[in-house]
């Protein structure tokens, strides 16, 4: 672990602005935007291409098309896809994965009920068509007959039966087993708490190829819950043959486009084309590699010279540059998705919450957007995204305030918590190593130092690491993001019930838990989901730091990268890489 202290003495520095935004810039973000100008130098623009092929340093065919079979572009003459993907996955069983990194590598192995289309919306998938009755309490999903395992076997509704148990089963403890229970069906609660078995899930194959779920409440939008890897099938017979090491090559069976070929820990994994999946003559990608780079410059500079085809992000200090230079590369795009810091409430001080609004209030989110990340991001004083689709989204009363005002209110907060200049405030932020989550650290630590006196010492973990402590509790506080796993409120308020695997701040409110429950069955539950954001404005269980996008930088060969899904699903099938 790596921890750096700030500075004892901070300079503040006045620049012009635009209106909203506070006029005093700490001067550790005029550092860093210095730095970034440092690195300005402009760079050969290189397409990945041979390049790519090079550093992926695999045996792949040569294609079987020399052109697009619809737009009738030249292909390459290699279908070899590689993609920065930030880190090492912690697992690739679908049941197990709990981050983007490696849910980026599993919905191209694996494939659902449902998947998520170009735009976001919801398409059919494994399941080829679905309805519901009595009263959205029962939905029948018909199963594609001419799915296959990429042993060749049939995927069936027995699979997804097998699958939906397992994700709820306390033997197996997968992180996400909350989110069945959030989906409404009939009794994983229950079995997550260990009061039923796995068999009583409300789930069952009427036949082969038609699989039923029966929930407790009804929910009209289960289809787009089913685009999420927890809700996926899984192979028995590859599970119940190796155990835990169904997940390594040569042992993994997968129903996606792709299936594992190798995995070379710190350094590569590859996926092969799955000749069983059932649209593999669709399929034009004929190798995937997936390169876990956590350094974001190291994966740019690697980009750079053609190496990589898209990047998983882009460092905060080279946005500038990257609009200047390479505009029609780089991709930002909406995505439903919160930049925040979560407090572990069980360990001083963020046991208080008004030392945990007090540096909610310090943070200027305006700052943050306009001079360090820079990629349009919003600035977010709620845990849910405006743009959630339905949401009624409502702004807490100190969104409104100026920042001057917030700052006072955060002083005379932390002054009624006990802390002053004979007694300021210490803590240690941590954060997963990258040099965006880095800069930012810095910048907030620095906010909360010149106008709160606090004492912050930043650290930071590679990434599983982090993820191991962020979730056994030890921190005090830590950087926190959320993708919404669908288009809807819920996805991002169930993050914080009582029971949710993805809780780990410990924060607990019974209100709020039956707030999200009786949203549920409601016909209206927007009303249930303004209250309970209501809630978390008084509670500060995290605090909100902007509405993410995505942004990463995309190859001219590359076609097919979905720029306009909010959901930031990408799916490697549904792209192809042109000649030169």
């Amino acid at each position: 672990m790596t921890t750096t202290s700030l500075p004892e003495n901070a300079i503040r520095e006045t620049l012009p602005v635009d209106a909203g935004v506070c006029r005093c810039i700490p001067a550790i973000v005029i550092f860093l935007m210095l730095m970034a100008l440092a690195g300005c130098s402009e760079t050969e623009q290189v397409s990945a291409g041979d390049e790519a092929l090079a550093s992926a340093d695999i045996d792949a065919p040569q294609t079987r098309l020399s052109e697009h079979p619809v737009t009738g572009e030249e292909l390459a003459r290699k279908q070899v896809l590689v993609r920065g993907n930030a880190s090492e996955p912690a697992s690739l069983d679908p049941h197990l994965v709990q981050d983007t990194v490696g849910s980026a590598i599993v919905v191209d192995l694996f494939e659902g009920l449902s998947r998520s289309g170009p735009n976001g919306d919801t398409e059919p998938a494994m399941a080829k068509s679905w309805s519901s009755s009595d009263n959205n309490l029962t939905w029948t999903f018909h199963l594609r007959e001419d799915g296959r395992w990429s042993d060749g076997t049939a995927v069936t509704a027995h699979d997804f039966v097998y699958g939906w148990r397992r994700a709820v089963d306390p033997k197996v403890g997968s992180n996400y087993a909350y989110y069945i229970e959030s989906a409404g069906v009939e009794n994983a609660g229950d079995i997550i708490s260990g009061e039923k078995a796995p068999e009583t899930l409300g789930v069952r194959a009427l036949d082969e190829f038609t699989f039923e779920v029966s929930l407790a409440e009804p929910i009209t939008y289960l289809p787009d819950m089913t685009v999420h890897y927890t809700m996926f099938p899984a192979p028995r017979q590859a599970i119940e043959a190796h155990g835990s090491d169904w997940t390594k090559p040569g042992n993994m069976v997968s129903n996606g486009a792709f299936q594992l070929d190798s995995w070379h820990l710190g350094e590569k994994l590859v996926a092969a084309r799955n000749p069983h999946y059932r649209e593999d003559d669709k399929t034009i990608i004929d190798r995937v590699v997936y390169l876990p780079i956590e350094s974001s410059s190291a994966e740019l500079q690697r980009y750079a010279s053609g190496e990589l085809h898209m990047t998983s992000t882009v460092p905060v200090s080279q946005m500038a540059r990257l609009k200047r230079e390479r505009p029609d590369e780089l991709v930002m795009a909406p995505s439903i998705a919160t930049y925040m810091y979560a407090f572990n409430v069980h360990r001083p001080p963020f046991d208080d919450v008004r030392v945990r609004r007090a540096l909610t209030y310090a943070i200027d989110r305006n700052v943050i957007v306009s001079y360090i990340t820079r990629g349009e991001q919003m600035p977010a004083f709620t845990l849910t995204p405006a743009y959630v689709s339905g949401f009624d989204f409502r702004q807490p009363e100190y969104a409104t305030w100026s920042q001057t005002r917030r700052d006072e209110e955060a002083r005379k907060a932390l002054k009624e918590a006990g802390y002053d200049e004979d007694n300021p405030l210490e803590f240690e932020l941590l954060y997963n190593t990258d040099e965006s989550h880095k800069a930012l650290a810095i910048v907030v630590s620095q906010m909360w130092k010149e106008k709160l006196g606090a004492r912050v010492t930043i650290s930071n973990l590679e990434w599983k690491t982090f993820l191991s402590e962020k979730q056994a509790g030890n921190y005090g506080m830590a950087r926190f993001g959320w993708k919404g796993d669908y288009n809807e409120a819920s996805t991002f308020l169930t993050l914080l019930t009582s029971d949710s695997g993805n809780n780990d701040g410990g924060w607990s409110n019974r209100e709020y838990d039956q707030l999200l429950l009786d949203a549920r069955s409601s016909q209206d539950p927007n009303r249930y989901y303004v209250l309970a954001e209501e809630i978390l404005w008084k509670e500060f269980p995290v605090a909100p730091v902007y509405f993410n996008t995505t942004v990463a930088l995309v190859s001219p060969t590359l076609k097919g990268y979905p720029e306009n899904n909010p959901r930031n699903i990408i799916y490697s099938k549904d792209m192809y890489v042109t000649a030169d």
